[in-house]
Formats: structure tokens, sequence, C-alpha cells
């Protein structure tokens, strides 16, 4: 079951990638991301407000229990890490061709199982092992494909970015454990956007709006709501599936980075960028070593 929530995620994560770069083309970023934490958080206060003030919901799989401000002080704190991870993120989808960021980001998965290895004891095997390698190799190539299009991975600020939302991630990834072990998720869920919500309403009045004449004007674009839309529904399906106690976070987030076919795909076909060859070849070996990772896992 967990397993077809992961895969489930990871296909609604890569049409998520491709609203995002849809919407953020030639347009302001701050703005877009605010109008993302908005729309997720108007997507849960229905089930918010009817778990506490009726009894709908009680005892269905979108029931949002209370908690006191211990529980919450964690959720504040994810959210400040998922957003931190989404605001350098969307400044390097905006600035980079997605079929060069899709594979990035896929090496989330490398960073969560050294987080395991350091922060919970966890030993690599063999095929662990090789999958680190096999990533880091075709991590190299992404900066030789990189080159072919100006772009330089040791001094461009949007792979710096990219690299930072993706380490960002990980870290999420690795506190989601942590409190999907012990709490509801529609609780982690809900009230993380209402946080991610109110800390972009700040950055908005006190970065962006001073400065808004100045920078890249803002745009309506319908494709914002669907960034929304697709990643509340994958993260439904992210957060439900650890809720389960056979559930593996570092198998999980493997899934997940599965979505880079999906956005790479429509990278080619939508967006018709270049140099896809060799990027696919890129993609294969992360792919590859996102295999040899699972098959390690499940050792």
């Amino acid at each position: 079951m967990w397993l077809g929530f992961a895969l489930f995620s990871a296909l609604f994560l890569g049409f998520y990638d491709v609203a995002k770069k849809q919407s953020l083309k030639d347009n302001a970023v701050i703005p877009v991301l605010w109008l993302h934490t908005l729309f997720c958080s108007l997507f849960m206060l229905p089930f918010t407000l009817l778990s506490a003030r009726t009894g709908v919901l009680d005892g269905s799989m979108f029931y949002v229990p209370s908690a006191g401000w211990e529980l919450h002080k964690l959720i504040f704190l994810k959210a400040a890490i998922v957003l931190g991870s989404w605001v350098f993120g969307y400044f390097g989808m905006k600035h980079l061709p997605i079929t060069l960021f899709g594979p990035i980001n896929a090496t989330r998965p490398i960073i969560v199982l050294l987080g395991g290895l350091l922060l919970f004891g966890e030993r690599l095997n063999v095929y662990q092992w090789i999958g680190v390698l096999i990533a880091i190799f075709s991590f190299y190539l992404l900066s030789v494909s990189g080159k072919k299009e100006g772009i330089n991975f040791v001094r461009n600020r949007w792979v710096f970015c990219v690299v930072m939302a993706t380490l960002l991630g990980a870290v999420s990834a690795l506190f989601d454990k942590y409190l999907l072990g012990r709490f509801n998720n529609m609780f982690v869920q809900s009230w993380s956007n209402f946080y991610q919500l109110l800390l972009m309403t700040v950055i908005l009045f006190a970065l962006w709006w001073p400065t808004r004449k100045n920078t890249t004007p803002f745009q309506w674009k319908w494709s914002i709501i669907l960034i929304s839309v697709f990643l509340t529904l994958a993260d439904y399906a992210y957060f439900y599936s650890l809720t389960s106690g056979r559930s593996m976070i570092s198998i999980v987030s493997m899934i997940r980075r599965s979505s880079v076919i999906v956005s790479f795909l429509c990278g080619a076909l939508l967006f018709k960028e270049k140099n896809l060859r060799s990027k696919a070849v890129d993609l294969v070996l992360v792919l590859i070593g996102l295999v040899f990772l699972l098959i390690g896992s499940m050792q």
C-alpha cells in the first residue's frame, strides 16, 4: 500500500515541476510562490475546520486532530525548512532548463541516505555504495551537459540554488520520517501549509513588495493553481505512505525522485529544451543509481 502511494506521489511531483516551470517563465518568483502557499492552505482549510467544529470527518483518513504548542513548534520548523527549499528551488527552476533541474534534484535520495548514515547510525551496503558513486558520476556528467549551454556548475548561482534546495529537501525528508512516525499525517500537512503561508506573506511584503517595480513584473497564470493542486496530491500520498510502520524513508524518497522522468519528457516535448541526448544519458545514470540504492535498501 505505502509503495503505491509513493508512486502516485512521484507522478504528481512530475506534473508539479512542469506547472512550476510554466508559471515561472518570465514571471516574478516570490508572488508565484506566495500564491502557491495560499492555494495549498485553502485546499486544506475545509478539512481543518470540519475536524475542529464538526464530527463529519471523525475516524476518516481526512481527519485533522488538534495538538498543543509543543507539536506546533515542530511543524513550524518543518514549514521553515520546506519553504527554504522552495525559495531556492523556484529561483533555480526559473533560470535553469527543467531537463537540467530535474536530474540535479533527483540526487536528493543520496543525501537522505547519507543523512540516515550520520543521524540514525545506518550502514551502507555494497549496492548502496554503488548507487552513491553512480549518482556522483552522473552529477559530474550533468555539469558537462550544463557547460554546453553556458552553465558553469561551480560558479552559476542558479545551480547553487538547486543544490541548496536539494539539501534542504533532504533535511525535510528526514524530519518527515520522524514526524510521521509519531503524528497524524493530515495534521502535519495542513499546519505546515498554514505556517508556510504565514512565512511567505512576511517574505512577500518585506522583500518583494517594496522593490516590485524594479524587478520582473508579476503576471497571473492559471498554471499557478495547478502547482498547488499537484503538490497537495503529491504531499498527501507521500505523507500517507510514511504513516505505515513498514515504510522506509530511503525507499519512498527514491521512488518520489522518479518524478524526474515526467518532468524530463515534458521539458523535451513542451519546452523544446536543448542537448537532450546527453542529458538523457545523465538521467539514465541517475535512475540506475537510484535502482542500486533501492536494491540495497531492500537487502
